[in-house]
């Protein structure tokens, strides 16, 4: 294929920004994160040379919960793993040319002894997770897709069909999708409008009399009920604290209420809920005594849940939990748990109902994964990593091109409102919500849709 490319230089670059409100989820609360922002430059076959971009928080305490390791040392070989992996591609690539997606999952097991090294080298103690190396290398493969649109002038979704791709999906997903291409179950351009997740952190103000002089006073809304009325958002993810039932459902309840009060005064009659309990859950029946609770105790709020994301332990082999009687109340989504197909398969297997696809985890992967579950029309999301600047841009591209429930995750506009406003600024339909929306129009058609403008290193 002469739009294959090969990678010329791998670029990483880091930028730490203050949350402007903690985000508490699981055990853990997250107050600042560090992005990794990666140039990448490529050639193709033709000999022509561009350049793309990948962005993604580094969250350590997301995807590396170990509390007995400081967050600063694990982001430390977080930085090192992805400079490595850089280096890596670098070195690999010499003459040969592929897919993007050819050359990341090709790479993914020296990505990952790579990543062993940088644990040794900074005396880690322990192993980052393939979770903590996925996150790491994430803007790594974002902006070889990027660069890859790039150079052969086309968006980044045109190229993942026989034009462009030496090999079919059964590559990846064996006999059953032969002569099928991830160009089969994408769509052909980007939706126009996307509906937006609003968080509920755990810490998070509900009603504006909630609101005292330790918040801030920027301007922006603190409670929810003052984050609907500004941006009509009506799809709201909860965190739970997983191992406090009555206080879960007591929280999911309040929500609800919250919700349905102020978007009625707005002339909106529906809303829309995901609960995420980051794992707490000790097992799958307190996940049902939860949903038996709700649905006793707020049928409004059990009628509006549209799902809930990982309840139980990341591992799925640890307990092989079955999700199956969850499944049969409401759609449950394995997020931490899938890491590679083998995971997303095993989660299948233990009856989780889909998979909550994140671009952290690999645009690659999500692709395929998203391939697979459009095939047997398995239920999917687009969740978020609380991504700002271009990661949220690359976020809502993906969305906008699939059919994931409902709509996206955008949590940035809460907890990192003030980062990369030059981005926000050429971006404005995409990142002001108006209506629990945002508008796709200023997607490029070149890449994963940031601008030119975007492109230029000193606005990061």
């Amino acid at each position: 294929m002469d739009s294959d490319i090969r990678v010329v230089k791998l670029e990483p670059h880091f930028k730490k920004d203050a949350l402007r409100v903690p985000l508490k989820f699981g055990r853990v609360v997250m107050t600042d994160v560090t992005s990794l922002i990666v140039k990448a430059t490529v050639e193709n076959k033709r000999g022509e040379v561009a350049e793309g971009f990948g962005a993604m928080p580094l969250a350590d305490k997301w995807a590396f919960p170990d509390p007995s390791i400081p967050s600063e040392k694990k982001l430390e070989a977080m930085k090192l793993t992805a400079e490595k992996a850089c280096k890596l591609l670098e070195e690999r690539a010499g003459k040969k040319y592929a897919h993007p997606i050819d050359i990341m999952l090709g790479a993914r097991e020296e990505i990952m002894k790579v990543a062993k090294e940088a644990d040794r080298e900074v005396k880690l103690g322990a192993r980052t997770p393939v979770l903590g190396v996925l996150v790491s290398t994430s803007p790594i493969d974002a902006a070889l897709h990027d660069a890859f649109g790039r150079v052969n002038g086309i968006s980044s979704y045109e190229g993942y069909g026989p034009e462009y791709m030496e090999h079919d999906l059964s590559l990846y997903l064996g006999e059953a999708f032969k002569g099928r291409y991830i160009s089969n179950y994408i769509r052909p351009k980007y939706v126009e409008e996307l509906p937006v997740f609003h968080l509920v952190g755990a810490l998070d103000k509900l009603t504006r009399d909630e609101v005292d002089a330790s918040d801030p006073r920027d301007g922006l809304p603190v409670s929810l009920d003052d984050w609907i009325r500004r941006d009509g958002v009506y799809c709201l993810k909860v965190k739970l604290s997983g191992v406090d039932i009555d206080w879960d459902v007591e929280r999911t309840k309040a929500v609800a209420e919250v919700a349905h009060e102020v978007l009625r005064e707005m002339g909106v009659e529906r809303f829309y809920l995901s609960t995420d309990a980051n794992e707490m859950n000790p097992g799958p029946e307190a996940t049902l005594k939860y949903l038996r609770k709700l649905r006793k105790e707020s049928p409004m709020a059990f009628e509006s849940l549209l799902y809930l994301e990982q309840p139980t332990e990341r591992d799925l082999t640890r307990h092989m939990f079955s999700m199956k009687d969850i499944s049969k109340v409401k759609p449950v989504l394995a997020d931490e748990g899938v890491t590679d197909l083998k995971s997303f398969d095993l989660a299948l297997k233990l009856g989780w109902s889909g998979v909550a696809v994140k671009t952290c985890k690999w645009h690659s992967s999500s692709l395929i994964y998203i391939a697979k579950m459009e095939h047997y029309k398995i239920p999917y999301s687009i969740q978020d990593l609380t991504c700002p600047g271009l990661a949220l841009v690359h976020s809502a591209s993906l969305a906008a091109r699939t059919n994931p429930i409902m709509g996206f995750e955008y949590n940035a506009r809460q907890y990192l409102p003030f980062a990369y406003k030059e981005i926000q600024k050429r971006h404005e339909s995409l990142f002001k919500v108006r209506g629990g929306i945002v508008r796709t129009e200023t997607l490029s058609s070149l890449g994963l849709g940031f601008s030119i403008e975007d492109l230029k290193i000193e606005t990061l």
